[in-house]
């Protein structure tokens, strides 16, 4: 049997696409917000705000219209909601009866030693009494409990979170409790009853049924993947059960085997929808624009894959030592058409108005024209405008800044 061969350029093209990466997203409203959330999938958040947030980033690098306030407005009329993923996430709500499996093995957990250090001596009394709080008074956040727990320094984890603290946390992984939003960066915390709309929060997919679900979500999503990168994309179900998926899916020819060749001519066999050949027909051409994308960014969550597919070489240095760190603490990589063409250390000074470019690196091979570096002026400053920043300050892209 012949198996398709993807070149490079197409693969890129259409990994990119089933990214929302070909081409600036129309985002107009928290309605195309929403639209656009689903076609990724998910949505993943993070503190750091050293440029920007990245669910903030990861939506703006794909719709320059995007609003902060959207996503606050989706959350809060229940279109999409927070959980786990491989890191805490928005999801689209229609996701959440899956997560019923998580729910499940979350609750096992508090017979660990670890939850039960951090929960007391009395784990299932705290519960109750955080639960009939929150039934009683409604929506809370960790400033509400005052407890303390140990420090770090003392075995002490989630930044020295005490048992009513550890008590919500478990709640929600639990599914018990949901996060009816954000206030700043801090968890809102309610009843799931309350927050999850019961046709969902009642449904109970199958173990089969979410393991077909996941991978072929993930498969849409990705548009070609192996069994380990399927399972990964939601971290939902275990890598045996995506490679059993794969071979059910095989045999009832809803997927084919395809090679995908690499940035360095390598071949490296994955799985497509049946369909493949006829979706690359209706690619579209990749975008021409420059633009930075979120350290956390799902194109380039894989950095194994990153390096296969784009031959862009990336490790976010945030956990690094400085003294050990190749580029910097927040390095944005640039993205040109369908390929990473340089990197940037970054940084938002919003007390001085300005976007601070610390360092500047173009990939090997790469020659910053008067056009490029024109290009890449462009999207420092619409980055810096998103950001709230007027001044842009710093090195010089085109000026081959040497990796320390």
């Amino acid at each position: 049997m012949t198996v398709l061969t993807l070149d490079n350029e197409t693969a890129r093209r259409l990994f990119l696409d089933r990214h929302a990466l070909s081409a600036p997203a129309t985002c107009t409203s928290p309605d195309d917000l929403s639209t656009l959330i689903r076609r990724i999938g998910f949505v993943q958040l993070d503190s750091v705000n050293a440029v920007e947030r990245a669910h903030h980033m990861i939506l703006f690098s794909r719709a320059p219209t995007y609003q902060r306030g959207w996503l606050d407005e989706l959350q809060q009329g229940r279109d999409i909601f927070e959980h786990w993923t491989h890191d805490a996430s928005l999801l689209p709500m229609e996701f959440y009866p899956h997560w019923h499996h998580r729910f499940k093995k979350a609750k096992e957990r508090l017979k660990h030693p670890n939850w039960q250090k951090r929960i007391g001596e009395d784990p299932q009394k705290t519960i109750r009494k955080v639960r009939a709080r929150i039934r009683k008074e409604g929506e809370v956040g960790t400033r509400h409990f005052d407890d303390k727990g140990p420090t770090k320094s003392e075995g002490g984890g989630w930044w020295g979170w005490g048992p009513s603290k550890t008590a919500l946390e478990f709640l929600w992984r639990a599914g018990e409790l949901a996060i009816a939003r954000r206030d700043g960066f801090e968890k809102v915390y309610d009843l799931a009853e309350r927050v999850i709309p019961d046709e969902l929060r009642k449904r109970r997919p199958t173990r089969r049924q979410t393991v077909d679900w996941a991978c072929e979500t993930a498969l849409a999503r990705l548009g070609f993947a192996t069994p380990t990168e399927l399972a990964k994309y939601f971290d939902l179900i275990e890598i045996a059960e995506a490679k059993d998926w794969a071979k059910r899916a095989a045999k009832q020819k809803k997927i084919v085997e395809i090679a995908v060749t690499g940035a360095d001519g390598s071949h490296r066999h994955v799985f497509a929808p049946a369909d493949i050949e006829e979706q690359i027909e209706k690619l579209p051409s990749p975008h021409e624009g420059l633009r930075f994308l979120s350290p956390f960014d799902p194109a380039i969550r894989e950095r194994k894959r990153a390096r296969q597919l784009f031959g862009f070489d990336y490790t976010i240095e945030i956990f690094v030592p400085e003294k050990k760190r190749k580029y910097g603490y927040y390095v944005l990589p640039l993205m040109e058409g369908d390929r990473f063409i340089g990197r940037a250390d970054l940084k938002t000074h919003r007390d001085d108005d300005r976007l601070e470019v610390k360092g500047f690196w173009p990939e090997d091979g790469v020659k910053m024209t008067k056009a490029r570096i024109a290009a890449t002026q462009d999207a420092l400053a619409e980055l810096a405008r998103f950001t709230g920043v007027s001044r842009i300050e710093g090195a010089v892209p085109g000026r081959r800044a040497k990796a320390s």
